[in-house]
C-alpha cells in the first residue's frame, strides 16, 4: 500500500485537546464541522491549507497526548489527511487510529520540511521524500495491518466479517 502527499509540519507533543479542542467536543457533533476546527489552536486557518487526499501530518515526538478523546484521529481522518508520520505515538492515540484505519508512521522526521512530497511505502517501510530526494526507514507494517488498513480499520474491519476474520 502506497501514499502520496504533502507534508505539514508541527512540533512535539501535540495534545488531542491541540487536535481538536475540547470546546467542540460537545457543542459540534457533525464531524464534517469538527474536521474544520482541526489544529486551529496551534495555527487558525490550518484547515484551509489542507489538500483533502492529499496531505500528511508531520510531527516530533509523542504525536497525540493527553486525554483517550476518539475525536481527534477521526476528526484528522475526516479532514482528508491520509496519514500522520511522527518520532513517536502516544499510546491510546495509536490504538485509536489505527481502529479508524488512520495509518501511522514512526520515523526521526528531522529532515522533512512544510510541504515536502512524501510517498510512503507501508509495505517496504519507507518513506521517500520527493521533494528533497531521500529515503527514510520506518517499520514495514505487518499483513495483518495492512489488512485491517485496506478494510478502513479494526471497527470497519468487524462490521464487514461480524469479527475478526484476518
Amino acid at each position: 500500500m502506497k501514499l502520496q502527499g504533502f507534508a505539514y509540519k508541527f512540533p512535539d507533543n501535540i495534545n488531542t485537546d491541540w487536535i481538536i479542542s475540547g470546546r467542540y467536543k460537545f457543542a459540534v457533533t457533525n464531524m464534517n464541522e469538527l474536521a474544520k476546527h482541526l489544529m486551529e489552536d496551534i495555527e487558525p486557518n490550518f484547515y484551509k491549507r489542507l489538500k483533502p487526499g492529499k496531505s500528511i501530518l508531520v510531527a516530533g515526538e509523542n504525536f497525540g497526548m493527553g486525554s483517550s478523546r476518539e475525536q481527534a484521529p477521526l476528526v484528522i481522518k475526516q479532514a482528508g489527511i491520509i496519514a500522520v508520520v511522527a518520532k513517536s505515538f502516544a499510546r491510546i492515540f495509536y490504538r485509536n487510529s489505527f481502529n479508524i484505519g488512520l495509518p501511522l508512521i514512526e520515523t526521526n522526521t528531522d529532515s522533512i520540511k512544510e510541504q515536502d512530497n512524501l510517498e510512503i511505502d507501508l509495505a517496504k517501510g519507507q518513506i521517500t521524500n520527493l521533494t528533497r530526494k531521500k529515503i527514510l526507514k520506518t517499520a514495514a507494517l505487518s499483513k495483518i495491518m495492512m489488512n485491517l488498513l485496506a478494510d478502513g480499520g479494526v471497527v470497519a474491519h468487524v462490521k464487514k466479517y461480524g469479527g475478526l476474520k484476518i
